[in-house]
């Protein structure tokens, strides 16, 4: 426990008296998670947008136009039954589209009410056999009297899956360079601490102390760094997300029908993976920057 205490004591002491590479290190793991929270942010809800897209990859939605005629919606479903491939019919109002939106919106659903008019259209819901008869009855729906617009999901999933895959990729490739960019930061600023400590650390050596004793407070300064880095990178972009479901949730859900996911929910993941990856460079950049002293 004292041993712990003297590192901890000693982290802080290291980073005060190398204040400027100190926060050359904090600024450089800020960016790289920054930057990660962000691909994690758009990536984590459109696997959830995909995934509810998914749910209604064998049905065709066909909007109506507010001023469509109850005769039209009839004219228009009994048209569809009559089409190849067709498995079922159904009409969903205004009021029920508005009200599943709710329902998928969970706890935040009260805030649809501050929509005013309901921006939701009424639409026709047909549930298809196949892509191939879905593929037609979409085609087909377009020239009836009455649409305004056709959905085909199937098309949509495709699309959100090559870009959600694109997504993926390019925050593997970013995260990869930033953490070696940060790791060498933080390397070089623990170095200095290296440098100026030379001779005590070669008394140590010749007393006995163990290179993990040496390595202790270097260690130390490093996870410190990062864990500020990650702290403060969760708490910018949480307020960045918390700022973008509260001004643009409800717009964001009528046009997608699908809620972003919960602050909550992601700010505590983000944080355990934040702390994760800052304290992980931090070591790594404190034991390279050691390797040279210690292996001599």
């Amino acid at each position: 426990m004292n041993s712990l205490l003297y590192n901890i004591k000693q982290g802080f002491t290291q980073i005060f008296r190398n204040k400027g590479m100190s926060l050359a290190s904090i600024f450089s793991i800020l960016a790289m998670l920054l930057i990660l929270g962000i691909f994690f942010l758009i990536t984590v809800n459109l696997n959830l947008f995909t995934e509810v897209v998914k749910q209604d990859y064998d049905q065709v939605e066909i909007f109506m136009l507010d001023e469509a005629s109850e005769e039209q919606v009839q004219t228009v479903m009994g048209d569809l039954e009559k089409q190849d491939g067709v498995k079922n019919v159904t009409y969903r109002s205004k009021e029920e589209a508005l009200e599943i939106m709710k329902e998928r919106w969970g706890d935040s659903g009260y805030l649809l009410d501050s929509l005013g008019d309901n921006p939701l259209p009424a639409s026709v819901l047909v549930e298809v056999e196949s892509a191939e008869s879905a593929a037609a009855v979409s085609e087909h729906s377009k020239d009836l009297e009455g649409v305004e617009d056709v959905q085909f999901y199937q098309e949509t999933v495709e699309k959100l899956t090559k870009v959600t895959n694109f997504l993926q990729i390019g925050a593997l490739i970013v995260m990869a360079f930033l953490v070696v960019v940060s790791v060498v930061v933080v390397s070089n600023t623990v170095k200095l601490t290296v440098f100026a400590r030379a001779k005590e650390i070669r008394i140590m050596k010749y007393v006995g102390a163990t290179n993990w004793f040496i390595r202790g407070p270097f260690i130390s300064e490093g996870i410190i760094i990062g864990l500020i880095g990650a702290l403060v990178s969760t708490g910018i972009v949480t307020l960045i997300y918390n700022s973008v479901v509260s001004g643009m949730g409800p717009q964001i859900m009528a046009i997608v029908s699908c809620p972003l996911i919960p602050v909550s929910y992601m700010a505590g993941n983000m944080l355990a993976i934040f702390i994760a990856l800052g304290v992980s460079i931090g070591a790594w950049g404190s034991i390279i920057s050691m390797r040279k002293f210690l292996d001599a």
